[in-house]
C-alpha cells in the first residue's frame, strides 16, 4: 500500500512519540483524512473561544487542546503529495549525440614478418621475384627519385647485400657506377603490403635479411645514418 516515512522522499525528522507514519502510494487514499482535517479546522474557526478557568491570584491564560493527531495527518498528506509529484514529474530526455567515429588503427608492425612473395619487373618488363634478391635493401622511389639517397645506400651496403630501387610504373635509372638493381612494381603490391602511401620528396626503405625476415621499415629517410647499422647487419 505505502511505505514508512523513513523511505519517503524529503520527509522531515518527526518526533518519536508520533509513531510510524506510512505514506500511501495513492494520494486519493487520504481523502477521508483530508476531509476530517477540513472539518476540524472549520470547527475551530467557527467555534466561540473558550475561556479557561483561572485560579485566584493568577492571570487568565489561553490553553489549546493537543492537536498532535491532526498535525501528523497533515504532514502525511503533504509528504504523499510531494512523493507523487517527484515520481510523476516529467524528466527531460537527453538526446544522444552523434556517434563517435572509431579511431584509425595504425598499420600492423612489419618487423620480423616475412617479405611477401611478389614479382617485380625490370626495364624489359620481365618478372623478377623479390625474394630472389635477398638479403636486400629495398628503396621505394615512387614518391621521389632521391638519387643522393640511392647513392648513399649503394656505397654503404656490405658485399652480398643487394640494393634495389622500386618505382611505380617503370624502373628509374640507377646512379652510374653503382651496384643498384632498378625495378618497378606496376601492381603496387609492395606499397599495399606496407600500408604506406608514397610521399612526395621522400624515399621509403625496407631491409630484409637472407631468410626473408623484415628487419626494418622506414616510411621516410633523411640520410643513410637512419639505417646504416641495420644495413651493415644484413651481411651476417
Amino acid at each position: 500500500m505505502g511505505k514508512a516515512d523513513a523511505d519517503g522522499p524529503g520527509l522531515p525528522d518527526l518526533p518519536p512519540e508520533w509513531g510510524r507514519v506510512v505514506v500511501p502510494d495513492d494520494a486519493s487514499a487520504l481523502a477521508e483524512e483530508a476531509e476530517q482535517i477540513r472539518r476540524e479546522l472549520h470547527r475551530r474557526v467557527t467555534a466561540p473561544p473558550r475561556r479557561a478557568a483561572r485560579r485566584p491570584g493568577r492571570p487568565a491564560s489561553r490553553r489549546w487542546p493537543p492537536a498532535v493527531p491532526v498535525l501528523v495527518l497533515l504532514v502525511t498528506v503533504v509528504a504523499a503529495v510531494a512523493g507523487l509529484a517527484t515520481v510523476t514529474w516529467p524528466r527531460a530526455t537527453r538526446s544522444p549525440g552523434p556517434a563517435a567515429s572509431p579511431p584509425e588503427r595504425p598499420p600492423t608492425p612489419l618487423t620480423d614478418r616475412l617479405l611477401p612473395a611478389l614479382d617485380l619487373v625490370d626495364a624489359g618488363q620481365a618478372p623478377v621475384p623479390l625474394r630472389g634478391l635477398l638479403p636486400a635493401a629495398v628503396l621505394l622511389v615512387d614518391g621521389c627519385p632521391c638519387p643522393e639517397r640511392v647513392t648513399e645506400a649503394a656505397a654503404a651496403a656490405p658485399p652480398g647485400v643487394n640494393v634495389v630501387t622500386v618505382a611505380s610504373t617503370s624502373p628509374r635509372a640507377a646512379p652510374s657506377d653503382s651496384r643498384v638493381r632498378a625495378l618497378a612494381d606496376p601492381a603496387g603490391g609492395l606499397r599495399a603490403f606496407l600500408h604506406l602511401p608514397a610521399q612526395p620528396e621522400a624515399m621509403t626503405v625496407l631491409l630484409a635479411d637472407r631468410s626473408g625476415r623484415i628487419v626494418l621499415v622506414l616510411p621516410e629517410v633523411d640520410s643513410i645514418a637512419d639505417y646504416q647499422v641495420e644495413l651493415a647487419g644484413l651481411a651476417g
